[in-house]
């Protein structure tokens, strides 16, 4: 027996980028009405197979059906898949008593969609980048709201649909820092550099290009190593398999003896920390007065909304989604953007000291990005969704 006041089926998953933002807005719900039934609907290969039941939701899972993009046997097979996956869908909001289905984007939620909008289930809808996806680009065709992160997505709603700029949803641990902030941010960067094993009080760089790296990153900031360190310390997150690169650049640049890791794994008194990955980045970003980064989306609505200073490096790949992340932060004042092709150690040589040494201009591109960021995404996702679940109930 299904219980509680709302009966919402959330849908979305893959990435990290679409799972995390499901889940705090799961979360929110919860905490705004602890009645709610809330249920998601996923893939069984994607990373929601693991997070949504560690995060204690239940999971209902479908096949992933990509639209066909171009002529070919696939294509041939797709309303077959289609119609197969749509109608195990139904079953699933019927067995659910769906109020009100709301997704996330990725391949699972086109299929919730379509069904939900044959059975008159109202939908909501969180696209979180700047150019939308084809699932939510579907969805939006039959959404009663959409949230975004960005003013201008390319999504096209339905008439009388609302759509609103939300933000992303943050983790709890970036959500977390960002409260905290609020309160004591010197008092949160003591905490954080003691467990990390660095200098509270000299200024700091976070390098970082993903759980994957980026080696275009690595090789201009490694290769530039001494000419960052009289200016700042610096926490190099490599990317799996990429740290021994990197120590051997630093090394050419500045010597062996400034190597060090984090934490636990630091050894020697060096300022160049390197590490492949850090599950902890919120510890690192507690300590950053620099960020140098990819520009997906879910990094940069988290810099925004910790107000951090950050130089955005588009992955050059795709429909330059990326870039179009970035821009409207940049423009607002909250930081640079470089093209992949000019993140070289001259650039870095000729433009991140000075950046370092000019403090006041750093505290406004964090001035800027705060002003920017959205903080309560999560909470307003969950309203809206809760408001049409009643509506539908009253």
């Amino acid at each position: 027996m299904i219980e509680g006041t709302a009966h919402i089926v959330l849908a979305g998953g893959g990435t990290a980028g679409h799972v995390n933002p499901l889940l705090a807005v799961a979360d929110a719900i919860t905490d705004i009405d602890p009645q709610a039934t809330v249920t998601v609907v996923g893939t069984a290969v994607g990373l929601e197979k693991d997070l949504v039941p560690n995060a204690g939701y239940e999971l209902d899972t479908v096949e992933k059906v990509p639209f066909p993009r171009r002529p070919n046997l696939y294509m041939l097979k797709f309303p077959v898949k289609w119609k197969r996956e749509t109608a195990k869908v139904r079953s699933i909001l019927e067995h659910r008593h769906a109020d009100v289905v709301a997704g996330f984007g990725g391949y699972a939620s086109a299929p919730v969609y379509a069904t939900a909008h044959k059975m008159g289930i109202p939908i909501a809808i969180h696209e979180q980048n700047a150019r939308a996806g084809m699932a939510n680009k579907l969805g939006a065709r039959w959404a009663d709201f959409i949230g975004t992160v960005y003013e201008h997505t390319g999504l096209k709603p339905a008439a009388g649909a609302r759509i609103e700029r939300v933000g992303l949803p943050l983790r709890p641990a970036i959500a977390e820092l960002a409260n905290r902030f609020e309160q004591d941010r010197g008092a949160v960067r003591r905490e954080a550099a003691a467990q990390l094993g660095v200098d509270p009080d000299r200024p700091l760089v976070v390098v970082t290009g993903g759980s994957l790296g980026a080696q275009s990153l690595n090789r201009a900031i490694a290769a530039s190593a001494a000419d960052l360190l009289p200016h700042a310390q610096v926490i190099h997150l490599t990317g799996r398999g990429k740290i021994q690169e990197v120590r051997d650049l630093v090394t050419a640049s500045a010597g062996a003896d400034v190597l060090t890791g984090l934490g636990a794994d630091s050894a020697g008194q060096g300022d160049y920390h390197v590490a492949e990955y850090l599950e902890r980045i919120d510890l690192a970003f507690a300590c950053a007065d620099l960020v140098i980064c990819r520009s997906g989306a879910g990094s940069v609505s988290e810099l925004a909304a910790l107000g951090l200073p950050a130089i955005y490096v588009p992955l050059p790949i795709g429909n330059g989604e990326q870039r179009f992340n970035a821009e409207p932060v940049v423009e607002a004042g909250g930081g640079i953007l470089v093209a992949d092709k000019d993140m070289t150690p001259a650039w870095v040589r000729e433009h991140v000291p000075g950046l370092l040494a000019n403090r006041e201009q750093l505290a406004e591109f964090g001035r800027k990005a705060w002003q920017y960021g959205i903080r309560d995404a999560a909470q307003i996702m969950a309203k809206r969704i809760l408001e049409l679940a009643h509506a539908r109930t009253a």
